[in-house]
């Protein structure tokens, strides 16, 4: 495969900037080639005035919407931000507030799709945070405490069933009982 698509596919479901060492693993290419194709990447956004650029700090890239857009961005951030979540948003900060701190991989095998854009926008939002595990290198979601005091609740122990749900291993013990029921 393409190491340039790759490239570009990693960086842009990534929510967070990606390490030429973390890149070079996952597409099993050499550090070195990884940065040489990140660096004419970057070249080519600028010089083709895309939509988006490559942005490169303390060894780590970020694929950014190009700064002539902002005000662009912005306005439809501002809208997406203030208006109501779609059912998918809605599962996932479910699954986020009983089962937190939560990978995204785990949100995802729950859910059984890609939940990166739901995950940033609920960051947007300011329903989640992120947390990095140094030692695991995983980052983990939680609900926010602006997402609590929204729901009127003092704990997020106090939601319905939370004691229940929060400690199942697994959902097909939650359809399995609800089945039985």
């Amino acid at each position: 495969m393409n190491l340039s698509s790759q490239l570009e596919s990693l960086l842009f479901i990534s929510s967070k900037p990606l390490a030429v060492k973390e890149i070079a693993e996952l597409v099993g290419a050499k550090a070195k080639e990884v940065e040489e194709a990140l660096e004419t990447l970057a070249h080519d956004y600028k010089e083709q005035n895309r939509g988006f650029i490559l942005i490169k700090n303390n060894g780590q890239y970020q694929l950014t919407t190009a700064p002539e857009n902002t005000e662009l961005i912005s306005k439809f951030l501002k809208d997406e931000t203030s208006g109501e979540l779609s059912q998918p948003s809605l599962e996932a900060l479910t699954i986020i507030a009983y089962r937190g701190p939560i990978t995204k991989l785990e949100l995802e095998r729950i859910r059984g799709v890609n939940c990166s854009l739901i995950l940033r926008n609920l960051l947007i939002r300011g329903l989640v945070e992120e947390k990095v595990d140094k030692q695991k290198n995983e980052s983990f979601y939680s609900v926010t405490l602006d997402f609590i005091k929204f729901l009127g609740v003092s704990s997020i122990e106090d939601l319905p069933d939370y004691e229940k749900l929060h400690r199942v291993e697994s959902l097909d013990e939650v359809l399995e009982e609800s089945v039985n029921l």
